[in-house]
């Protein structure tokens, strides 16, 4: 049993019950909300709180939503959706890949503070404390930019015990430089969760952050490049070899975005991909497993013994 922070207030780990541990209410910029909420689309909030309580139906207890500010994190709309809807909501702190440039000069110690303050004291004077650490690095690997984000977000972690979550290119093994940093910082690394890790079917390297001590978020379902089949047989693979405690399916989904006149990817292509939700894990990849051969008290346990532990420092 522990104590962690949700966008309501303190959350014992013993009510978390099945958590997505990297969704997404809304991504767009900061301020977007507040100050653009036609670019949302019709109704954004009616439809967030649709959404949840679809998901709640389904038997989605928790949801972390993995947004920082650069990504439009806006904890009132994350508090409201929670409040409405029953689903439990964890805020992040952090920094994602865009380091806008009147940061310059900033450095990881300044950027500790910050975090700091938004996990003890409260995100943009609403006391509505972050529950999670975010930092990113991509296909550049750790550049100097995010490693600045990436100590920040270290130190944070050593002063809050707060545990870190991971943006990660898995194709390009990006995590070992991740990993050598937190090292470097003194950071547990059975408190770091490697996020986007089901990018890749390099089950060897996988296995290498599991024995890192690391947890791994299995978050892109349905996802692109790797097909949602071949990600479940990575999931297989890693129940096969005695990692079902350290494993964290999600699927990175967002409900809110800018409605732009001429998207990259219609509504209705999105909904061809995805026509579940935050309910797809349970409606296709359970199934998949299932017709592998996994257990249904092993089926029953993801999302549910991975998220606790990683929150209890397991």
């Amino acid at each position: 049993m522990t104590i962690i922070n949700s966008v309501l207030g303190s959350l014992d780990t013993a009510n978390l019950g099945f958590t997505l541990m990297h969704e997404h209410i809304m991504v767009a910029a900061a301020g977007v909300f507040r100050d653009y909420p036609e670019l949302l689309g019709s109704n954004p909030m009616e439809r967030v709180v649709d959404e949840l309580k679809k998901a709640k139906e389904g038997g989605i207890d928790t949801i972390v939503d993995a947004t920082t500010l650069d990504l439009g994190r806006n904890v009132d709309l994350l508090a409201e959706a929670s409040r409405r809807s029953g689903v439990n909501i964890i805020a992040c702190t952090g920094w994602w890949l865009d380091i806008p440039r009147y940061f310059a000069g900033v450095s990881a110690d300044q950027l500790a503070q910050v975090f700091t303050r938004e996990i003890e004291q409260g995100i943009s004077n609403t006391g509505v404390k972050a529950g999670i650490l975010k930092s990113a690095s991509d296909m550049a690997g750790v550049t100097p930019e995010a490693e600045i984000v990436l100590r920040a977000v270290a130190r944070a972690h050593l002063k809050t015990d707060v545990p870190i979550m991971l943006h990660s290119y898995s194709p390009g093994r990006v995590g070992r430089q991740q990993l050598a940093v937190l090292k470097e910082e003194g950071v547990d690394l059975r408190r770091v969760k490697m996020d986007h890790s089901n990018d890749t079917t390099d089950v060897e390297y996988l296995v290498w952050l599991l024995e890192q001590g690391c947890y791994l978020g299995l978050d892109r379902y349905p996802g692109h490049n790797v097909s949602p089949l071949v990600r479940t047989k990575t999931m297989k693979a890693l129940i096969d070899a005695g990692y079902t405690g350290r494993l964290c399916p999600s699927h990175d989904r967002t409900i809110l975005h800018v409605t732009a006149a001429n998207p990259e990817i219609t509504e209705e292509e999105r909904l061809k991909l995805n026509p579940y939700g935050y309910l797809y894990i349970k409606k296709v990849v359970f199934s998949q497993l299932r017709e592998m051969g996994v257990s249904e008290e092993i089926i029953n346990s993801q999302c549910v013994d991975g998220p606790r532990n990683f929150f209890e420092g397991g």
